[in-house]
């Protein structure tokens, strides 16, 4: 049976210093009859609130009778509904105060039983991602569109800002022998899309055919970071807490999985950082910024960090600025940190490299290719290799890609 794939468009405003308005008013202020008489199911979580600091689950129990539809089941992603939990912790069922379930997709299991969709006609995805593929709400939202398709469930995405912005594309792609949870499509690490686009990608291009509509926001374009919405950050997780984080995601999350320094995580600026009680940070700096890599700027750095990695001790290392989002690559900015901590400290590196064999596994699961991890461990300099690594794929990702690329998002 074939499925059609809707996207509604409206009209373009291009203006930065007009504030986003995210899907989710879109559907209920001009798409209200998609919702009318249907039993709905929504995927969300706390970051879903719109330019009024109203959270989906209430816009949706506000809407419920005026709009006469029945709001029968909610889903939360990994940290839960409320982003109470921590990384990879195990969500459970339960209730909320009105004796709706709240479905975990980040429990016992992460895609949604037969049991959970009975009875839902239309299922609503409203989550804030943030742009790097590693981040599991877009595997959630993957995996949630594949259940639809085999019970007919009609799924809407209500779109929200990449906070990196829909320009940047970087980072190497997918092997499928690297496939999972944290790394489900073969996309490079910084993908360039919203999470509505993303949408339409897995389901064209993973064949999942479901039935879907992506509403689009207003008044965003391609070139804007989250702090040009104007819209209010709401902490993705716990380590994602202000809204120019996600641009430095990127930048070290990759790194912190080998946990041979420490990248802010234990400290107020996590992931803002690289450092350990054996580097020199002036010598560190000064070498980085040589590079002149576009966009960024290493500050040497001291810190103790409260807890993680070298817990209660010294630090030093650089504070990373990131001074233009259109020109930086973060994830070949990452590459160079790497390269440079094994040039300057050879014997500090290796020794670091052997004491987590045990964690090589997740590092190439979140780089999405073990290529990363051998070119890093084998080759003597690092950086530019890595940065080229699976470049003529990433060219036939942004020919795919542009299909998938909403014309109300094009930057005047």
């Amino acid at each position: 049976m074939n499925k059609s794939i809707v996207i509604l468009c409206m009209t373009f405003y291009g203006a930065l210093s007009a504030m986003t308005t995210v899907g989710i008013d879109v559907l209920f202020d001009e798409y209200p009859h998609l919702l009318r008489d249907k039993n709905v199911g929504v995927v969300t979580n706390h970051t879903a609130i719109n330019r009024s600091l109203q959270s989906t689950i209430e816009l949706m129990k506000t809407h419920e009778k005026p709009l006469e539809f029945r709001l029968v089941a909610l889903f939360g992603p990994e940290h839960g509904i409320n982003g109470l939990e921590h990384a990879d912790d195990l969500v459970t069922d339960k209730k909320d105060a009105t004796g709706i379930p709240i479905y975990s997709l980040h429990g016992v299991r992460r895609r949604p039983s037969d049991k959970m969709l009975k009875g839902i006609d239309t299922i609503v995805c409203d989550i804030q991602d943030i742009g790097s593929r590693s981040y599991t709400y877009i595997s959630t939202l993957f995996y949630v569109m594949e259940e639809a398709a085999k019970h007919d469930i009609h799924v809407i995405v209500t779109d929200r800002p990449n906070p990196i912005n829909g320009l940047m594309v970087d980072g190497p792609m997918l092997d499928d022998a690297w496939r999972s949870f944290v790394g489900y499509v073969n996309i490079p690490y910084c993908h360039g899309m919203t999470i509505g686009e993303l949408a339409l990608f897995f389901n064209e291009e993973y064949d999942i055919g479901c039935k879907l509509t992506v509403i689009p926001m207003k008044s965003w374009n391609r070139s804007m970071d989250f702090e040009d919405t104007g819209l209010t950050w709401v902490p993705t997780s716990p380590h994602i807490p202000e809204s120019d984080t996600p641009l430095y995601y990127p930048i070290t999350g990759i790194l912190g999985e080998l946990q041979i320094v420490s990248i802010g995580i234990g400290y107020t600026l996590p992931f803002k950082l690289v450092g350990a009680p054996w580097i020199n940070a002036d010598l560190y700096a000064k070498h980085l910024n040589a590079q002149k890599y576009p966009g960024i700027h290493f500050q040497p750095f001291h810190f103790k960090p409260f807890y993680g990695r070298f817990r209660g001790e010294d630090c030093h290392g650089v504070r990373i600025v990131v001074t233009d989002t259109s020109k930086y690559k973060p994830v070949s900015t990452q590459y160079l940190l790497i390269g440079m901590l094994k040039s300057l400290y050879p014997a500090r590196f290796k020794e670091a490299i052997e004491a987590v064999q045990h964690r090589k596994e997740m590092f190439c699961k979140i780089n999405g290719t073990e290529d990363v991890y051998n070119i890093m461990t084998t080759e003597k300099y690092i950086s530019w290799k890595l940065r080229g690594l699976h470049a003529t794929r990433r060219e036939v990702f942004m020919l795919i890609r542009k299909k998938y690329m909403l014309p109300q998002y094009s930057v005047l």
